[in-house]
């Protein structure tokens, strides 16, 4: 059985959260939001290993709501750099074995058991593992020409935690000639590997806005 790996990604501002704290931190129902997403891969494998990438400006912050919470698990620390591409990289680097890492963003506390069991599976019999749900509107396709009407049967909204065989998606980073890369699966196919996508959870949401906060208490506390 290969080694597993998490790493949590937590860069995130309060900006579109129209919040001076950073979305990670904030609370729900008195724990932030980053704990209640390490808790979910601790439910996936309690001897995962975690990696964690925070800002270095926000560590402070975070050991002072990890005494507040006697939050014990354990982790590496990374620093995030100027984007997510670094930040991911610089993380990346923390891992020193084989086996298969789960890039998540820190924001995203929803991800279902079954949903990192489906990565997790894939990304062992075919080297990564992409998770996603069709989008249920109707989708249009515009440009300066103007705007379409496309088939949104051919369409899906990437989740993460995207899962990767540890040593595939680190050369492919090293590889990049450009960091204008919006996840880490398309670093993964710019180096040449066919991506595999597997169904993800629709309530996976990133936390983004001050609704998704209500939706989150909902999920992680149903009445």
């Amino acid at each position: 059985m290969p080694k597993k790996f998490a790493l949590i990604v937590a860069g995130g501002s309060g900006n579109r959260m129209e919040s001076a704290v950073p979305k990670q931190y904030l609370e729900i129902e008195g724990k932030p939001i980053l704990m209640y997403t390490f808790e979910a891969f601790r439910r996936f494998d309690p001897k995962i290993e975690f990696v964690l990438v925070l800002p270095k400006n926000q560590t402070a912050h975070w050991n002072q709501l990890c005494e507040k919470h006697t939050f014990k698990t354990k982790y590496k620390l990374a620093f995030g750099g100027e984007n997510r591409f670094h930040s991911v990289k610089n993380g990346l680097e923390k891992i020193d074995e084989e086996g298969i890492v789960f890039i998540h963003d820190g924001v995203r506390p929803l991800v279902s058991e079954e949903t990192i069991k489906h990565c997790f599976t894939e990304a062992k019999k075919s080297g990564n593992a992409l998770p996603v749900v069709p989008p249920s509107e109707s989708v249009r396709y515009s440009d300066k020409s103007g705007n379409k009407a496309v088939d949104r049967s051919n369409y899906f909204l990437v989740q993460t935690p995207q899962t990767f065989d540890v040593q595939s998606i680190k050369e492919a980073y090293k590889k990049a000639k450009h960091e204008n890369f919006t996840d880490d699966a398309s670093v993964l196919e710019n180096a040449g590997h066919k991506i595999n996508l597997v169904e993800g959870n629709r309530e996976n949401i990133k936390i983004t806005w001050p609704q998704d906060l209500i939706i989150a208490k909902s999920f992680l506390f149903p009445q």
